[in-house]
């Protein structure tokens, strides 16, 4: 790391903390150099490939512009595409990998989106789940319906 006042190649760790979602670093250094001390924040880099070919940075944006066409004139707010978003990261994280395919995240939007909204999941899984037929529409809705009685059924009466 090299210290941003005097370009040092070199730097002493004074103290390390944890992010509060745990996703990140935050590490107070001081240069032997100069001493100067600043702050540098560590994360797991995570690459989206595309469908191309192409490698990107995985970006909780990007997750939340695409469900938010899938919300759109629902009620559905900021916070909630937020909170979606960081949902999906921290799913795809837990899978180990460095790099991961941009349809397996549009797969791991569907279960945080159905919670949220299930037209808009409707609408999301027509494009992820590549629906070709009314049918297709009709299974999904089947399995809704199948969740919501399974539902009804579980709590108890009054």
């Amino acid at each position: 790391m090299h210290c941003p006042f005097c370009r040092h190649s070199d730097s002493r760790v004074i103290d390390s903390r944890t992010s509060d979602d745990g996703l990140s670093i935050r590490r107070r250094r001081q240069c032997p150099e100069c001493g100067g001390r600043f702050t540098t924040l560590e994360t797991a880099s995570l690459g989206v490939i595309k469908r191309s070919g192409v490698v990107e940075p995985f970006s909780r944006d990007k997750v939340v512009a695409g469900v938010r066409k899938a919300c759109q004139g629902r009620p559905v707010t900021d916070g909630d595409l937020a909170l979606l978003a960081q949902q999906v990261e921290e799913a795809v994280r837990q899978t180990g990998q460095s790099q991961i395919d941009a349809n397996e995240i549009g797969l791991s939007i569907l279960g945080p989106l159905r919670a949220l909204d299930e037209v808009a999941y409707l609408r999301f899984a027509s494009v992820y789940q590549a629906f070709d037929s009314l049918e297709d529409f009709e299974s999904a809705i089947g399995d809704l319906r199948a969740d919501h009685e399974r539902v009804a059924e579980a709590e108890p009466e009054l």
